[in-house]
């Protein structure tokens, strides 16, 4: 698997001319500042991954609605001309990510590392030319109100004890996380972490996405991780809401 550089964890918003390349799927909720393991097998997705691995980097993770309604569209194939397809709608917000490592298997699959760069929305889907979707969006930046700013050091430490006491006992008394959650991260990438790690259903996931209001996303998180049943131990070690996490 090829290592990255300084240079694959940035986003240099000036060089972005808000085209992407979409990468729907129906039940994955991507947001910033967390990383997804995915595996490229299909041979539109290899299409677009071999684009992007050529030139940015990067790759619109939206998703699908969860009511199905197929998108009528045509594509031009080849000498057939213009040709009926069909395309699943995906909802108007995304998590806009950077493939920061790959790895190609011997039957010319993929193994990828994606980071959540920026929450975009899709204003504009254009009309189907290669295998895979593209779209114009939108970049969507996250704020913070100030009259909140009194009361958000507070809110973040609501957060992260509801956060902690919502995990298997076993997940929060790992040191790895203890670390994590005890240092001074901002309250943008806590509630974008807690909102990755916790298993809402998707529709609460999507709530998440959209709202870049820091401190709206925090109290809807407070309000979803309160709906949770009481986490029960679970035996192995894959078990609970979050991955394994590496001593190294």
């Amino acid at each position: 698997m090829l290592p990255w550089d300084v240079d694959d964890l940035t986003f240099d918003e000036t060089r972005f001319r808000g085209k992407v390349r979409l990468f729907p799927l129906p039940d994955l909720v991507m947001y910033p500042h967390v990383m997804q393991p995915l595996n490229i097998f299909e041979p539109r997705y290899l299409e677009l991954l071999n684009e992007a691995l050529d030139s940015d980097g990067l790759i619109a993770m939206s998703v699908l609605n969860p009511g199905k309604k197929m998108l009528p569209t045509q594509k031009t194939i080849g000498h057939m001309g213009p040709q009926s397809t069909d395309r699943p709608e995906v909802l108007p917000h995304a998590c806009l990510g950077k493939v920061v490592t790959h790895q190609r298997k011997e039957n010319g699959q993929y193994n990828i590392l994606v980071l959540g760069m920026r929450r975009v929305t899709i204003h504009t889907e254009l009309p189907p030319e290669r295998s895979f979707r593209q779209a114009e969006v939108n970049l969507l930046d996250d704020f913070c109100r100030p009259e909140n700013d009194t009361d958000r050091a507070d809110l973040q430490a609501a957060l992260t004890q509801r956060f902690q006491e919502c995990l298997p006992e076993e997940q929060s008394a790992h040191p790895a996380l203890s670390e994590m959650l005890s240092t001074e991260i901002p309250l943008s990438v806590l509630t974008d972490l807690v909102s990755f790690a916790m298993p809402f259903n998707i529709e609460t996931k999507c709530e998440l996405l959209r709202e870049n209001d820091v401190d709206r996303r925090a109290w809807i998180l407070l309000e979803a991780m309160d709906r949770l049943p009481n986490p029960e131990p679970q035996q192995g070690s894959q078990s609970g809401y979050l991955p394994p996490f590496s001593e190294n």
